[in-house]
Order: structure tokens, then C-alpha cells, then sequence
């Protein structure tokens, strides 16, 4: 029985060590196989504009049940009477590779959606309502494709958002201070939001921060057309946070050579120029703090249903390209990418200190 067991075991060794030498071969291939949508594009109608007065669009709003942004690790609770409304953007999570965007109704999508928004948009639930829309988003699939239907299913996820948008501005009326904030996907919908609906208007002064995180963001080719400048002070409100992890050794190349081989919003080149950083353990632009800094990261039960907090864990330093770098790796759970990438927990790894950041900018834009 014993040597049953142990030839069971050379067995699957060889097995895992073959498959990942096929990955090393051919990975990003297969990936895009199995995830890049085989159907032609279809075109889709725009969702009508009063879509989003449906409470069930939303996966958080105030009165939602089972609201998972009103989530918060033992120790912390959601704010009594929050000031400010937070409209967030969730990741992408839709992985099927069957469509170019996500029905609206898929409930493992939306499952996934709501382990995110518990990791993430919980952050401001001391200080906000969160309102954070179902959208039609692009499959994963598009971003890994340069075909124009990738391009094409990202208007359409652009559009929800939008409309979406629209319909929270009405909701909260004309004076409440507004946080915005999104992760991946979501990131980049909120800056097309901030260029094209929120910079140059009235609306840009109701701005406490906007949060975009885990998207690259070129300082000399984007930053200038987002209509807000870098958060450079822990205590300034109207500005912009921005920040990709890595534990080290760190390989960003995967995300340096698509983003160097592509114009910015200004229409220069970012090749080469410097991605802003910000420190969420300094809520400062660049530099680096030790661990003891860090007043919480989240760590995840097995099944994502819920999480533990711990301090002290976590430090953070800009490097000189501005990817943040977090030492070494933290066993935050399975979805590490490859070059010890930790996009999915960019912000369970500071949700402690996230948190006080937007209590503290919210304090800063009320007496300024």
C-alpha cells in the first residue's frame, strides 16, 4: 500500500511538473485560448437610462439586501451615518470565455463580484454609502486579445457604467461630497469616466479622491487629462490614488511591455515614463513605509466567504518605475499571478489603512 501511495505521488510530481513546463512553452497561448471569446461580436442595445432605478442592478446601494459592501472584519463596523457616496467599480469577473460580456444575470459572475466588493469597496463603509452597479463587463478574455472586439465589449461595459453613474447623481442629490474608486477593469472604466464625464465640469469639486487602483496610470500621458492631480499629501482631498502590487522578486514585464507599447491619454508616448504610485500606507506618492505601518490586511478563509485582519503584516515602497513592491510574498490565498503579481488583493493587502485614508481625505475636503 505504502509504495502504491508513494508511486501515486511520483505520478502526479511528474504531472504538475509537465504541465508547467507546457505553461512556461506555451501558456499565454492556451490562456487565450480557452479565454479570448470564439463568437463574432455581437452588438448590443444601450441599456435604457432608467435601467439603474431597478434596485436590482445594484449589487450595493442603500437599502440592497445582503449588501455586501456593508461587510467589515471583526473589530469594525460600518459607519452610523456616512457623510459621503461612494460609487465603485468592481473588477472583472466574468472568466468565461463563451461571450465578449457577461450577462447581467450570471450568478457565478455576480458571486464573484460580491467576494470583491467585500475585499474592497468595504474599505469605505465607514464613511460612504457604496453604490456599485451590475454591469455588462468585458470578458476576461478581451483584455488578452488585440482584436477590435476586445475594444468593443469594454464600450459596452463603459456604457452601463455611465448610465449607472447618472442614475447615482440623482440618487444623492447636488451637495454630497463623492468618493470614486475602482479596481482593474473597473479602474479603467472610472478613468474614462473621470475624462469624459467628471474633469472640466462643476461635478469635479464634489470630488473627495478617486481611487484607481490596479491600472496603470501614466504621469506625464494620463494623469494630466483625469481632470484631478496626484495625492501627494495623506491629508489632500480632490485628488488621485493609483497602485499595482508586486511581492519580490517582482517581474512587471508582462504589464510593462503592453503599456509601453501604447499612447496615452495626452497622445505622448508612455514608453518609459514614470506609472504613479501611491503608497497606501503613507497615503503619500512614492517612498516606502516598514510593516509595522501597515494597520490591517485582510486575509481570506479558503472559500471567500469571509476574512480575518491583521497588522503589522504587509510594507510597501514605490519602486523606481512605480509599481508598489511589498517584500516577500504574503500567503494571501491561490490567485497570485505570474511575477509574483498580487493584483487581486491590491487592496485587502492596506484595507486597514485604505480606510483611514479616505476618513482622513473626507476630514481634509470638508475644511478646505
Amino acid at each position: 500500500m505504502a509504495r502504491k501511495f508513494l508511486y501515486a505521488i511520483a505520478v502526479l510530481i511528474v504531472l504538475v511538473i509537465a504541465a508547467a513546463f507546457v505553461y512556461r512553452i506555451w501558456g499565454n497561448d492556451l490562456v487565450r485560448y480557452w479565454l479570448v471569446p470564439k463568437e463574432a461580436f455581437q452588438a448590443q442595445p444601450g441599456l435604457a437610462r432608467s435601467a439603474y432605478d431597478d434596485p436590482k442592478m445594484w449589487l450595493a446601494r442603500p437599502g440592497v439586501a445582503n449588501d455586501p459592501s456593508r461587510w467589515a472584519p471583526a473589530g469594525y463596523k460600518p459607519g452610523a451615518k456616512p457623510r459621503a457616496a461612494v460609487f465603485f467599480i468592481h473588477p472583472t469577473s466574468y472568466i468565461g470565455g463563451q461571450h465578449w460580456n457577461a450577462p447581467l444575470d450570471d450568478a457565478t459572475t455576480n458571486w464573484r463580484a460580491g467576494v470583491f466588493l467585500r475585499g474592497q469597496a468595504s474599505v469605505f463603509n465607514d464613511v460612504g454609502e457604496v453604490w456599485a452597479p451590475r454591469y455588462r463587463q468585458a470578458s476576461f478574455g478581451a483584455f488578452l486579445t488585440n482584436r477590435a472586439d476586445g475594444g468593443r465589449a469594454l464600450d459596452v461595459a463603459y456604457g452601463d457604467v455611465v448610465i449607472a453613474f447618472e442614475t447615482f447623481l440623482k440618487a444623492i442629490g447636488p451637495d454630497r461630497p463623492i468618493i470614486l474608486a475602482g479596481h482593474s477593469q473597473g479602474a479603467l472604466h472610472l478613468e474614462r469616466l473621470l475624462r469624459e464625464r467628471i474633469a472640466g465640469t462643476p461635478l469635479l469639486g464634489r470630488v473627495v479622491a478617486a481611487y484607481v487602483v490596479g491600472w496603470p496610470i501614466s504621469i506625464p500621458a494620463d494623469l494630466p487629462r483625469l481632470g484631478l492631480p496626484a495625492c501627494t499629501r495623506p491629508d489632500q482631498a480632490g485628488c488621485v490614488l493609483s497602485w499595482e502590487s508586486f511581492a519580490e522578486p517582482a517581474d512587471p514585464s508582462l504589464i510593462v511591455d503592453t503599456f509601453d507599447a501604447t499612447t496615452g491619454f495626452t497622445g505622448a508616448s508612455r514608453m518609459g515614463t514614470p506609472i504613479l504610485c501611491t503608497n497606501p500606507l503613507t497615503g503619500t506618492a512614492g517612498g516606502g513605509a516598514p510593516a509595522s505601518a501597515n494597520l490591517g490586511t485582510l486575509f481570506p478563509s479558503a472559500d471567500l466567504s469571509t476574512a480575518e485582519i491583521a497588522p503589522g503584516r504587509v510594507p510597501a515602497r514605490c519602486d523606481a518605475r512605480g509599481f508598489l513592491l511589498i517584500g516577500a510574498p504574503p500567503d494571501l490565498g491561490q490567485y497570485v499571478l505570474p511575477g509574483n503579481n498580487y493584483h487581486v488583493y491590491d487592496y485587502s493587502l492596506f484595507w486597514a489603512n485604505i480606510r483611514a485614508d479616505a476618513a482622513r481625505r473626507l476630514a481634509a475636503y470638508d475644511t478646505r
